[in-house]
């Protein structure tokens, strides 16, 4: 069966179809498909207005794709990041010659408090920093091989699950996934952020960007698994590293529907043009969202280890704290397909 909103903290019986016809991979998770309220109306902007949405049962992967299986994929197609290409001075208008190398933005703690509103003082372009470099050429992933791959382009996340037969969850799937059933509730898990003074995820504890007392015992990414499974069974749907999904980002979401027969079901949401940045016009770059949050959320900063929380990322861009999972459905490719868009 699937599910609709029900009381706080539970869902519904609903009459979807389910029942999959069979594991797409030895390590996914189905997911029970139904109506849940999207969104958010008491966090950030983006998040509103919290909206019905009806999704289609779906498998996804229990856990990030890690090193080791992204490692894989590159031995056997030879594929290239591009975070491991040299950048076109074309797309760059401006940027300096020494930045047009193969590189990537790493996360730089700042020796002590600044101003939150400029992200350029903890973010820093990294020549030689890619998935197997994460923090630039004197590091690699040798004793990562379970921690999530990250500095991967959407390029990068497509071509794997293509590889994989797989494809990107939709942020409708990716949300109603990480709530794990506990429709309308603010976390993963509940509505506390650490219920008990229990730490459910890998997030930034401490004044950020200066100060991580490392409560979680991760500076950076921990490896997949290290935190309780959401009741989906599903890890690391909060923190360590935010997550790709198909959509195109839109500012705010649709309204609610006004009656239940409106209610949008299996949405893809936005188009590339209208979700390229308008305060950025020198950069036509579209943009994706992202969810999840990463190690990198702090309560005081960047609230958004929750499943509602949205952002956007320019498709061109791999950062040091975004990775990815996959899904798979026979809706989305059709869907996809029937609009003329890649699969």
């Amino acid at each position: 069966m699937g599910a609709r909103p029900g009381a706080r903290g539970n869902m519904v019986a609903d009459t979807l179809p389910a029942g999959p016809d069979s594991r797409p991979g030895p390590d996914m998770v189905w997911i029970p498909g139904g109506t849940f309220l999207m969104g958010s109306d008491d966090h950030y902007p983006e998040e509103a207005p919290a909206h019905r949405v009806t999704v289609g049962g779906f498998w996804m992967d229990r856990h990030t794709v890690t090193n080791a299986e992204f490692a894989r994929f590159v031995r056997t197609t030879g594929h290239v990041t591009v975070a491991e290409r040299p950048l076109d001075p074309a797309d760059f208008p401006g940027a300096p010659a020494e930045n047009l190398v193969p590189g990537s933005l790493v996360f730089t703690g700042t020796p002590g408090p600044v101003d939150l509103r400029h992200l350029s003082q903890w973010w820093t372009w990294v020549p030689g920093a890619c998935w197997r470099h994460p923090e630039g050429p004197h590091s690699d992933v040798d004793d990562r091989a379970e921690h999530p791959v990250v500095h991967v382009a959407y390029e990068d996340v497509v071509a794997h699950a293509d590889w994989a037969g797989r494809a990107l969850p939709t942020e409708a799937e990716w949300e109603l996934a990480a709530r794990g059933g506990l429709d309308g509730a603010a976390f993963a898990w509940g509505d506390e952020p650490r219920p008990g003074g229990r730490l459910m995820a890998n997030v930034w504890n401490g004044d950020f960007p200066w100060h991580n007392s490392l409560a979680d015992g991760f500076a950076r990414t921990s490896p997949v698994g290290s935190f309780p499974p959401n009741g989906y069974g599903l890890y690391d749907m909060a923190g360590n590293v935010w997550e790709w999904t198909a959509d195109w980002y839109t500012a705010r979401h649709p309204a609610d529907a006004d009656k239940p027969c409106c209610v949008s079901t299996n949405p893809v949401g936005g188009t590339a043009e209208g979700s390229r940045d308008p305060s950025q016009a020198q950069f036509p770059i579209s943009r994706k969202v992202i969810k999840g949050g990463s190690h990198l959320c702090a309560d005081s900063y960047c609230l958004r280890y929750r499943p509602a929380a949205r952002r956007p990322q320019m498709i061109d861009t791999g950062m040091s704290h975004l990775g990815f999972r996959s899904s798979a459905t026979r809706w989305w490719r059709r869907a996809r397909r029937a609009a003329g868009t890649p699969v």
